[in-house]
């Protein structure tokens, strides 16, 4: 029988894209050469009506159509991002009552860079497996962030992704976790500043890189697997060269980190990024075969996570849509004009 886990998962992605091409274009950059640098060829942009929580919404509706199960019964609602739409106001009650969890349920916004998704799920898990909540929704969620000509602009995308934790029915098995953290500054966002900065090629070594190598390392050697053992293993994703770059040092093959690297389609989506390769990896996941988690946030952390497929995936799975589906389906491109208008990025004064 298996023990806690993933008993529903969902994903979103906004159709709207721009490519790397249309914002090198206004900058007078080298298009062809971002791309080769960053491995990206365009990402997705949320329209006006959408942010953190619409998406979280929307992700969640997913994995409760995966989980089918009354909404009443989920005890936590936990969202992790960097673009939550309130500096005082909680995503977390919002997504709640919009899903029905309201109002027996405890509701949390969790910040931790790049692995705040990750964060919830932690918690999740932890509720679950302790026997205090016999079901926990994390959901990661962000939207772009990135200074007009910055090299986050080229990256910064958008998405969200939603797991329901639980003892029954469960789809895919945790069967370890663990987490890597030092004080590594690389990226940030002041108070009252608009846009994050970050550090250059300082965010791979020693931050990327140390963090994402030692969390995979370690649960390797707690759980006793190599990498040999899973079918997919999916690393953060803050460009798309960095994740596989890691994958090739722990000795992954391309066939296991193809399906969970989305960044060349859809950016960086921050909190929402390893979630949402974790949750097309689930698309492609047979009974018995295991994924490797690795979120990565900056300031620097790393949580990793060791699952295994049930039965039960392969029979749920079909209740929503798959994530390749959302990022494939009715994509409507944007010039940069429009793009800066949903973003915001002209502000008018007087």
């Amino acid at each position: 029988m298996p023990g806690t886990g993933i008993i529903g998962y969902g994903a979103w992605v906004p159709r709207y894209r721009i490519t790397v091409e249309e914002i090198a274009r206004v900058w007078g950059a080298d298009a062809a050469g971002i791309e080769r640098g960053l491995g990206l060829k365009e990402k997705s942009v949320p329209g006006r009506d959408q942010d953190v929580i619409t998406m979280s919404v929307a992700a969640g509706r997913s994995a409760l159509r995966r989980a089918s199960i009354d909404p009443t019964r989920i005890g936590a609602v936990y969202v992790g991002s960097e673009s939550h739409p309130y500096a005082v106001k909680p995503s977390s009650a919002t997504v709640a009552e919009a899903l029905g969890c309201t109002p027996s349920a405890h509701g949390a916004d969790l910040e931790f860079a790049c692995k705040a998704g990750t964060e919830a799920m932690f918690l999740c898990q932890s509720l679950v497996e302790s026997g205090r909540e016999a079901h926990a929704l994390a959901v990661a969620a962000d939207t772009a962030q990135g200074a007009p000509g910055n090299a986050l602009e080229y990256s910064a995308g958008a998405g969200a992704a939603a797991f329901l934790f639980g003892s029954e029915g469960v789809l895919a098995e945790v069967e370890e976790t663990c987490s890597f953290m030092t004080d590594t500054p690389d990226f940030w966002r002041r108070e009252h500043r608009r846009y994050p900065r970050h550090a250059g090629r300082f965010t791979g070594e020693p931050a990327y890189f140390r963090h994402t190598l030692g969390a995979a390392r370690d649960i390797l050697a707690r759980s006793g697997r190599s990498p040999a053992d899973f079918r997919h293993v999916v690393l953060h994703q803050p460009n798309g060269k960095y994740p596989q770059r890691a994958a090739r040092e722990l000795g992954f093959a391309p066939e296991q980190w193809r399906a969970g690297l989305l960044a060349p389609a859809i950016g960086n989506t921050y909190s929402a990024a390893s979630p949402l390769g974790l949750a097309a990896a689930l698309d492609d996941t047979a009974p018995g075969e295991r994924v490797l988690l690795v979120s990565y946030g900056s300031g620097s952390g790393a949580d990793a996570f060791v699952l295994r497929a049930t039965p039960l995936l392969a029979e749920r799975r079909g209740a929503a849509p798959r994530v390749r589906d959302l990022i494939e389906r009715r994509r409507t491109y944007l010039d940069y004009g429009v793009y800066a208008k949903l973003r915001d990025k002209i502000t008018l004064d007087g």
